[in-house]
C-alpha cells in the first residue's frame, strides 16, 4: 500500500467536468519492458516504445520494483554525474538515501520526493539505506527525468526534498479517489514541487469500481502510468493495466476508472498522471546527458572527465553490501 493516505471524505473535492470541458482521448498504450537499474534493481522502462514528441518535456521513467527485498538484496546506483536536466525520485513506499555534490541529500522515505536540478552539473548517488540492506523490506519507486530548455541546460543546481506529508491531498469528485498532488496546479491546487519547466505530477489511488476525472491544463502533454491494478483510461473505456502507459490527446480533462474486479492483495488501482509544456527543442540524449546537440555531449563528458561536476565529498555515502561497512 502506498505510504501516504487520508480519508478522502475530509478531503476538498476537485470539480466535476463543465460543459463547455472536452475530454482527451487515448492516442496509444504501451507495455514497458522489464529490466535493471544501477547495481541489479528490478524497473519497468514505463516510457520504450513511446516518441520523444509525445513525452516532451520529459526524457526518461522508470518505475522501480515494486519488491520485497530480502536480507542482502537492496541495490542502489553508485556514484554518476548528470548535467542538462533533472530527476524526480518518488519513494511510494521504502527507503533509498541521496547525497550529491553540491551538498544536497538526505533520505526518501514513505512516500518522499526528491527533486534535484542537474542544470550545469553534478554527481550524485542513490541507495537504500545501510539497515534496509541488511534487513530487506519492501521498496517501490518511481524515478522520472525532465528535461530543461536551454536556457536553463546550465542552471546551478539544486535539490528539494518534499516529505510525503508536505504534498497536497484532494478527492475525487465522487470521493472515490485520493489525489496526491506532488508538482503543478489542479483545480487552483498547487503541489509543493518548485520545477524550472512547467509540469504537473500526480499519484492518485483509485478505488475499485470508481472513476478519476481531473482537469489538466490544455497546454501540457497529458501521460497516464498505471503502477498497479487495472481499469479503463478515455471516454472510450480503453483497457488499461499495471506497467502500461496511456498517451493523450489534446483536450482538458482526463478520465481513469478502475475495475470493479482488483487484486485481493491490491485492492485499488495505482496510477501516476503526468504532463508538462512541451519544450520542443532538439534533444540529444547520452547516458546521464541531455542536452540539444551532440557537440553538447562532447563537452559535458569532457567536462566531467576533468572533474568539472563537482567531486564526491570526503566520508561520502557509498553503496552498503550486507555484511559489509
Amino acid at each position: 500500500m502506498p505510504a501516504v493516505t487520508a480519508d478522502t471524505l475530509s478531503l476538498p473535492r476537485v470539480s466535476a467536468a463543465g460543459p463547455a470541458d472536452t475530454e482527451r482521448p487515448v492516442r496509444s498504450i504501451t507495455t514497458g519492458p522489464r529490466g535493471f537499474e544501477g547495481e541489479g534493481f528490478p524497473v519497468v522502462r514505463a516510457f520504450a516504445g513511446v516518441s520523444a514528441a509525445d513525452l516532451d518535456p520529459f526524457i526518461h521513467m522508470d518505475q522501480m520494483g515494486e519488491v520485497e527485498y530480502s536480507p542482502g538484496e537492496p541495490r542502489g546506483t553508485d556514484w554518476h554525474p548528470h548535467r542538462g536536466f533533472e530527476t524526480v525520485t518518488y519513494m511510494i513506499d521504502g527507503r533509498f538515501a541521496h547525497q550529491d555534490s553540491h551538498g544536497g541529500g538526505g533520505l526518501i522515505s514513505d512516500g518522499a520526493t526528491q527533486w534535484m536540478t542537474a542544470g550545469a552539473g553534478i554527481l550524485h548517488i542513490e541507495t537504500p539505506p545501510a539497515e534496509l540492506v541488511e534487513s530487506g523490506g519492501l521498496f517501490h519507486g518511481i524515478q522520472l527525468w525532465v528535461n530543461l530548455p536551454r536556457s536553463d541546460k546550465f542552471a546551478e543546481p539544486r535539490y528539494q526534498s518534499i516529505e510525503g506529508g508536505a504534498v497536497r491531498l484532494l478527492s475525487s469528485a465522487d470521493g472515490g479517489a485520493l489525489i496526491r498532488l506532488i508538482a503543478g496546479d489542479i483545480d487552483g491546487w498547487a503541489g509543493p514541487g518548485v520545477t524550472h519547466t512547467p509540469i504537473t505530477l500526480v499519484h492518485s489511488t483509485i478505488e475499485a469500481g470508481a472513476q478519476l476525472n481531473l482537469g489538466w491544463p490544455s497546454d501540457f502533454n497529458a501521460l497516464v502510468y498505471v503502477l498497479s491494478g487495472r481499469g479503463t483510461v478515455g471516454t472510450s473505456s480503453r483497457p488499461i493495466q499495471q506497467g502500461q502507459l496511456a498517451v493523450l490527446g489534446k483536450g482538458d480533462r482526463i478520465t481513469v476508472a478502475a475495475d470493479s474486479d482488483q487484486d485481493a492483495n491490491r485492492p485499488a488501482m495505482e496510477v501516476l498522471l503526468l504532463g508538462g509544456k512541451p519544450i520542443r527543442e532538439p534533444v540529444f540524449h547520452y547516458g546521464p546527458f541531455v542536452m540539444n546537440s551532440k557537440s553538447e555531449i562532447i563537452e559535458a563528458l569532457e567536462d566531467f572527465n576533468a572533474g568539472r561536476f563537482g567531486v564526491v565529498p570526503p566520508g561520502a555515502l557509498m553503496p552498503h553490501r550486507a555484511g559489509r561497512g
